[in-house]
């Protein structure tokens, strides 16, 4: 539960300043949200989810 909370503020972070920046819009911003919560419903959020977890225990604890 802690590394999803962590990604998720992590690339609400990276997507805050994107906006900030101006390199993404609103209107991508709001699509790349959408897509992520629609993605996250299909049968893809699975082998996402093990990849992701299989890439943080790969990372050495520091």
């Amino acid at each position: 539960m802690a590394v999803t909370v962590s990604l998720v503020a992590l690339l609400g972070l990276v997507l805050f300043f994107l906006l900030r920046s101006k390199t993404l819009g609103y209107g991508a911003a709001f699509i790349a949200v959408m897509f992520g919560f629609f993605l996250a419903s299909t049968g893809a959020s699975e082998p996402i989810n093990n990849m992701t977890t299989a890439v943080l225990q790969a990372i050495p604890d520091l």
